[in-house]
Order: structure tokens, then C-alpha cells, then sequence
């Protein structure tokens, strides 16, 4: 018999739908509406299902009495979900190009592809270094320092002294 524990029944007992003024959920995303601890207007949080920090927060309009936000909407909750989903994409896209680069360089024995995959580790961070022929075929691959930087110069010196391990 397994017992949940009090998150997960918490999460059991979620409706997959709230819409009430100041906080919706809905298709994975919650939105909620706070207030601006930088001024006296007010924000809104989008915050992606199983995540701890919200993928995006930005401005909300005052209502009309100027005193308390609008209340959430089904248009304004949907451009929100989409506005957050773009920008979540956005980051994931720039980590991705961040963590993993690749040139192309034209050497005597051919075309290789070098690449450099960065392993964020936090106690062993590093990186690897491969070399691929036109084929695919893996040439060679070493464990370098997590801040050796890939370049034409770089790869074509790392190519030219027979893949050894840069210093």
C-alpha cells in the first residue's frame, strides 16, 4: 500500500480549472494576480505547472476604481499563457545554443564537425569535446574545462595536434 504524501494529495485534489479574479489555472499554467512590490500598482505571475519560480511577471492594469486589479479573463488569460509559453521557449532555445555549440572546419583529411556540449554540473562542471566526420563517425572526444571556448582557431588546433587533450 503506498501513502501519498501531503503534496501530492494536495495536487491530487486540484480542479485542472480556477478562474477567479485575482488567480486562474489552466492547461498547465497558473496565473496570479499580486501586488507590485516596486510600486503601488499591481502584477501578474504566470507560473508553469510544476515549476517554483513564475516563467513570467509583468505589469497588470489597475481596475477601474484605481485601487484594485482588473480581474483575470479568459482573453487575457489565454495571450498571458501565450506570451509565457514564447518566452519559456525563448530561454530554453538560449540555454540549448549556450550549453551546446558547433563549428564546422575544413581539414586536409576533410570536413569535421566539432562540437562542445557543456555539463552544468554544480559539483563537477566540465564539458565535452567531439570531432565527427562528414559520415557522422565520432573521431575523437575529450573532457575539457567548462569555460574552453570553441572557436575556428580553437578546433582547428585541437584538429591539427591529432585530438590531443587541450591545455
Amino acid at each position: 500500500m503506498t501513502t501519498k504524501t501531503t503534496n501530492e494529495a494536495i495536487e491530487a485534489d486540484k480542479p485542472d480549472l480556477i478562474q477567479e479574479a485575482r488567480f486562474w489555472r489552466n492547461n498547465g499554467w497558473t496565473a496570479r494576480v499580486v501586488k507590485n512590490e516596486d510600486d503601488e500598482g499591481w502584477a501578474v505571475e504566470m507560473i508553469l505547472d510544476g515549476e517554483s519560480e513564475p516563467a513570467l511577471v509583468g505589469p497588470w492594469t489597475m481596475g477601474r476604481d484605481k485601487k484594485n486589479p482588473k480581474p483575470l479573463d479568459t482573453l487575457a488569460f489565454n495571450t498571458l499563457v501565450k506570451t509565457a509559453s514564447e518566452f519559456r521557449q525563448r530561454q530554453v532555445q538560449q540555454l540549448h545554443a549556450t550549453l551546446h555549440q558547433n563549428i564546422t572546419i575544413n581539414a586536409a583529411s576533410g570536413r569535421i564537425s566539432v562540437t562542445l556540449d557543456i555539463v552544468p554540473d554544480e559539483d563537477d562542471p566540465h564539458a565535452l569535446l567531439a570531432a565527427h566526420d562528414a559520415a557522422g563517425e565520432e573521431l575523437a572526444r575529450v573532457r575539457v574545462a567548462s569555460g574552453f571556448k570553441l572557436n575556428k582557431a580553437s578546433a582547428s588546433a585541437w584538429i591539427d595536434a591529432g585530438f590531443r587533450r587541450p591545455e
